[in-house]
C-alpha cells in the first residue's frame, strides 16, 4: 500500500468510528446548519493575493510542523493578515488535526473556512456542516466521478462549496461533477513528492469559468506572481507558514513581499 492507500484504509475505520459515537442525526441539532456559508470561489476571486492559509500541525512526509498549535490564535491572525480563507487540516492520525479545531475555531472568524479532510462517506459532509465549514474538499484520487458527484450534490445541497482535487491529466473526466473551486495539487499523495511544475502543465485543460487553486510547495511571491499569470487566482499555503511560531507574522511579512513585487512591476510598466 502507498501513503494514500494507508491513510483512506485507516480513515474508513475512523468515520465508522465516529457514527458509533456521534450518530448522524446529532448532527442537525447543530446551530452551523442553518448558517449561510461564506463562498470560497468569490472570496478567491475578489481577493488581490488569493492565498488560503492552512492550519496543520503535522504532515506524513515531515513529520510535526507545529506541533501544540493554537488553532484559534493562528487562524485569527491569517484573518487580521490578510488571508482569503482559511483551511483547516481536521485528520488527526497522519495532520494532527481534530475536527473540533475547525469548530472552535468559527466563532472567531469571518473568514471562509475549508475543512481539509479525506472525504470518503456523506457522514463527513454532514460533520462539516455541523462544525461550521464553508467548503469542503474533495480527490479525485480517492473517489470515483459518480461519488464525487453524488458528494457535490449533497455538499451543494448543505450550502458548502466545493473544491475539487486533481493531480494527474487522467483525472480530468473529473471536471463534470460541478465543483465551485478546482485545486490541482502538486503533491503526489502517492509518493508525497512534490512538483511546482505540475501546476503550470495542467491549467490549459481547466476551464476558464471557474476559480482555479494551486496548492502544495509553494513558498516565494515570485511563485504565486507567475502562477497568477498563468490563470491560477488561489493558493493554498501551509507548511511556508506554519514552520514558524507566528504562522500569522510570517503571512503578514510574505504578503508585504508580493505587494512591493506588485508595485515594483507596476512602476516598470508605467515608466
Amino acid at each position: 500500500m502507498n501513503i494514500l492507500d494507508r491513510i483512506v484504509a485507516d480513515k474508513r475505520l475512523e468515520v465508522q468510528r465516529q457514527k458509533a459515537v456521534e450518530p448522524l442525526s446529532a448532527f442537525l441539532k447543530s446551530c452551523y446548519m442553518e448558517r449561510p456559508c461564506v463562498s470560497l470561489s468569490c472570496a478567491l476571486a475578489e481577493s488581490p493575493s488569493g492565498i488560503i492559509a492552512e492550519f496543520k500541525r503535522r504532515s506524513p512526509s515531515k513529520g510535526w510542523i507545529h506541533r501544540n498549535a493554537d488553532v484559534e490564535k493562528i487562524v485569527s491572525a491569517y484573518q487580521q493578515n490578510g488571508a482569503a480563507a482559511s483551511s483547516i487540516l481536521t485528520d488527526s492520525a497522519y495532520f494532527g488535526g481534530e475536527v473540533s479545531d475547525l469548530s472552535s475555531v468559527r466563532a472567531k472568524v469571518t473568514l471562509p473556512l475549508l475543512r481539509k479532510e479525506f472525504v470518503i462517506d456523506e457522514y463527513q459532509i454532514y460533520q462539516a456542516k455541523a462544525i461550521g465549514a464553508d467548503a469542503i474538499l474533495l480527490i479525485a484520487a480517492i473517489l470515483d466521478r459518480e461519488t464525487c458527484r453524488r458528494f457535490t450534490t449533497l455538499a451543494h445541497a448543505l450550502g458548502l462549496e466545493v473544491l475539487l482535487e486533481l493531480h494527474g491529466p487522467e483525472e480530468l473526466g473529473y471536471l463534470d461533477t460541478e465543483a465551485d473551486v478546482i485545486g490541482i495539487n502538486n503533491r503526489d499523495l502517492t509518493t508525497f513528492e512534490t512538483r511546482i511544475e505540475h501546476s503550470f502543465d495542467m491549467i490549459r485543460h481547466l476551464p476558464a469559468d471557474k476559480v482555479c487553486i494551486s496548492e502544495s510547495g509553494i513558498s516565494s511571491p515570485d511563485t504565486i506572481k507567475n502562477l497568477r499569470q498563468a490563470g491560477f487566482r488561489g493558493f493554498l499555503m501551509g507548511e511556508n507558514f506554519m514552520k514558524d511560531s507566528c504562522p500569522g507574522e510570517t503571512l503578514k511579512k510574505f504578503l508585504q513581499q508580493l505587494n512591493n513585487e506588485k508595485d515594483a512591476c507596476q512602476s516598470l510598466r508605467n515608466a
